[in-house]
């Protein structure tokens, strides 16, 4: 039976952290099923999804807490399993570029999160614009939205936020 481990792993920004962490993971017999790794500062963040049988599960344990020891990478694992196919859902992306300012992600996620909405995925970025060199702002979110939501309204609703906001926002369905 396929058993699922949530890896965390963070150090300083090195060639080969991917692929040291990679063929752990593979040397003791698991795959990885998601990722996301990207730079942060000075350092390389990943998380993983991992799935493995029982036994590649627990070598993988064992070998990264080895792996964590000797190189400096800052390892956390933690059993998990599948998520759950959610029928009821409908997947939207949303784009959202602005000056930056302090509290964005937090007044996006609580637009969200009152109306009973999940996000499954969040991405920023700060970045100087073009030719002026503003400090610019940029969140990326695949939303979750309950079908026994209107969308034509939650549209509306998230406009209107994103005026007040003094945000330049789409939010439209994931395309396959």
């Amino acid at each position: 039976m396929k058993q699922f481990l949530a890896i965390s792993a963070i150090g300083d920004d090195r060639i080969g952290l991917v692929h040291d962490l990679s063929r752990t993971v593979a040397d003791c017999g698991g795959s990885i099923s998601e990722s996301r790794m990207t730079a942060l500062g000075a350092n390389f963040a990943m998380l993983l999804l991992v799935s493995g049988n029982w036994h590649s599960i627990a070598r993988i344990e064992t070998e990264l807490n080895r792996l964590a020891e000797t190189s400096g990478i800052s390892i956390q694992v933690r059993r998990t399993a599948e998520r759950p196919a959610r029928e009821d859902l409908v997947p939207y992306s949303v784009d959202v570029v602005c000056l930056d300012q302090a509290g964005i992600v937090a007044a996006l996620s609580g637009f969200f999160s009152s109306r009973g909405i999940d996000i499954g995925e969040l991405s920023t970025r700060s970045y100087a614009a073009a030719h002026t060199g503003a400090p610019m702002f940029s969140v990326y979110m695949v939303v979750n939205v309950p079908s026994r939501i209107h969308v034509g309204a939650l549209r509306e609703e998230f406009m209107d936020f994103c005026d007040q906001m003094n945000l330049d926002a789409i939010l439209e369905p994931v395309k396959s």
